[in-house]
């Protein structure tokens, strides 16, 4: 079945969605720092692409797929201070969620994946507490592969598990793939490694970038990024929501095209 662009649809071609085999896609990225090579918008970049690969694997299955509108602003504590950065309250990012599943549940979505790189651990707490509340509500069902779990992780390479991956090889990957023309390109390829964890910094109770070690809004390798290591990361990450949503179908909705 052919993926649609829900807000290229009008409200008619809309009228008739059976729940049990109509999965909505939202992209979740972030407005914020990404070093000087990357644009404020890698995250939507990422998510987006997430979505593509993962509403085509879906749709070949037989499944009736809507990709929403991204969802560009959410809790980007960590780099606040950097110019450009829109760091969203939690609760207001887990209510925006809420209402929107709501929404999409009152005219026929049975099931509503979040497609989410951005691993701020504000912004996926928020996600992962929208989550709970719209489970507890039952009005449908909510699909958060949190690729930062354990889950996930070991799927997206070496640099993103070592933390050491805000802007550097494994971001700067997927966007010199997707959006090529936003990449600050002899800038990148100037920029020495930075060797500092993000997950070890938050597990040490650190808050932002700088206290990380990321004075510039940036770790990990982004010289080492190529086109080819973001394909592959795009086909990961669209499979990865393939296998989160097939999960939580409702038994028999699924159907190989």
């Amino acid at each position: 079945m052919p993926v649609r662009q829900m807000a290229d649809c009008t409200w008619e071609e809309l009228g008739s969605l059976d729940p049990a085999r109509t999965v909505a896609l939202l992209p979740i990225g972030a407005v914020e720092a990404h070093g000087p090579h990357l644009p404020l918008s890698t995250d939507v970049i990422m998510a987006e692409a997430m979505v593509a690969e993962g509403a085509r694997r879906l749709a070949d299955r037989g499944l009736e797929v809507l990709v929403l509108p991204p969802l560009a602003y959410t809790a980007a504590g960590f780099a606040a201070d950097f110019p450009g950065t829109i760091d969203i309250r939690p609760e207001t990012v887990t209510a925006l969620l809420v209402d929107v599943a709501a929404s999409l549940a009152r005219h026929g979505v049975g099931v509503l994946g979040f497609a989410s790189p951005h691993v701020d651990p504000t912004h996926r707490a928020s996600v992962r507490a929208a989550r709970d509340e719209i489970v507890g509500v039952g009005c449908l069902v909510p699909v958060f592969p949190d690729l930062a779990s354990r889950r996930w992780a070991p799927r997206l390479g070496d640099e993103f598990l070592s933390g050491a991956c805000h802007a550097g090889r494994f971001e700067g990957s997927v966007v010199l793939a997707a959006r090529p023309d936003l990449v600050r390109e002899a800038v990148r390829r100037s920029l020495p490694a930075v060797d500092a964890s993000l997950s070890d910094a938050i597990r040490d109770g650190k808050t932002s970038f700088r206290e990380a070690g990321a004075a510039r809004a940036y770790c990990g390798a982004p010289a080492e990024a190529t086109v080819e290591e973001g394909r592959e990361t795009i086909t990961t990450l669209g499979a990865i929501l393939e296998e989160a949503v097939l999960a939580e179908l409702p038994e028999g909705a699924e159907r190989r095209a």
